[in-house]
């Protein structure tokens, strides 16, 4: 099977494809490296066989169309990542989302090419409804506010993937990440794991943004490349929006201190308001108070193994980041 990966090069695009290559299966990756890293890569490039590499765009329509009509599934994971690029550059974020996915949509459903599109946890806004489920009502801020932009642009994708589904008949998943981390994600756009371990290893404070008590979940990164393998195979879940991370709900504060215990670190905690946090963006910024996603369709569509535990999933990136310093 040949599979085209759009973001490839990035954290869990570059995991997807070590799964893929592994598996016997040609892959082919699009990716510009706004966000993503040729070191990600690196490993596979050697394998000229099975591993092709296109430095572009999603927004090129040309090159989208060549490399869907050259392959037999696409996952299409590339997007603008991180908190700091959303409220910086809105712009690029809703172009690269909403365009993006759109030149891809376009192309599978003229070559009849399966498509697996990742979505956001983002999406439920500001729902209230925990843990959140497929079907639930979704809460937005105002459009004045430019940290909506990247969940409601997510939304879009959504939409516009269905529309797909009901109207073609394309072959067509979303799937709505929760926070997934583990070894090669990078803290530099905000993403709060990474950030707090290299923090920790170098005993520097552990910084927290707001008042802490907002809670999430996070889903080791192997354990979510696994379930998008086996959902791509998998006819039940076509045309459908699944939940895809980990249930073990952990406040802020307390992942703070888990991460300073596990690193043996001598690091403070200390907290920033979200305007010392992210400046004048800040004064406005709206954080989820809770982010859990109800599991169960996708323990009903596929063999759904346990997610690791939030102790391996950091002790993995602790490592990782030991290793990455040499030390």
């Amino acid at each position: 099977m040949k599979v085209l990966i759009t973001g490839g090069a990035g954290f869990i695009g570059s995991h997807l494809c070590k799964s893929f290559l592994q598996k016997g299966h040609k892959v082919i990756v699009l990716d510009d490296f706004s966000t993503g890293s040729y070191t990600n890569i690196a490993p596979f490039v050697e394998d000229r066989g099975n591993f092709k590499l296109i430095v572009d765009s999603v927004l090129n329509q040309s090159i989208v169309e060549e490399l869907v009509k050259e392959s037999d599934v696409v996952f299409h994971l590339a997007s603008v990542v991180g908190v700091n690029l959303v409220l910086q550059e809105p712009i690029k974020t809703i172009k690269t989302i909403v365009e993006g996915t759109s030149n891809v949509l376009l192309y599978a459903s003229r070559y009849r090419k399966k498509v697996l599109i990742t979505s956001s946890s983002e999406v439920y806004g500001k729902g209230v409804s925990i843990p959140f489920s497929e079907n639930d009502d979704t809460v937005q801020g105002p459009t004045s506010s430019c940290r909506w932009a990247y969940a409601n642009a997510k939304a879009m994708d959504e939409f516009l993937a269905l529309a797909y589904w009901q109207e073609e008949k394309l072959p067509v998943i979303c799937v709505r990440l929760f926070n997934v981390v583990g070894p090669r994600q990078s803290g530099m756009y905000g993403m709060v794991v990474p950030r707090f371990v290299s923090l920790a290893l170098k005993d520097e404070p552990i910084v927290v943004y707001g008042d802490g008590y907002q809670t999430r979940s996070f889903g080791y990164v192997e354990d979510v490349v696994d379930v998008l393998s086996k959902l791509i195979d998998c006819d039940e879940a076509l045309g459908r929006v699944i939940n895809v991370g980990g249930a073990e709900e952990i406040s802020i504060n307390d992942l703070a201190l888990r991460i300073k215990g596990l690193s043996n670190s001598k690091s403070s905690i200390e907290h920033i308001t979200y305007e010392e946090a992210y400046g004048s963006f800040g004064s406005s910024f709206e954080d989820m108070r809770r982010r859990v996603p109800n599991l169960s369709l996708v323990k009903k569509l596929i063999d759904f193994r346990s997610f690791s535990s939030l102790d391996s999933v950091i002790l993995s990136v602790i490592d990782y980041y030991k290793n990455l310093k040499g030390g």
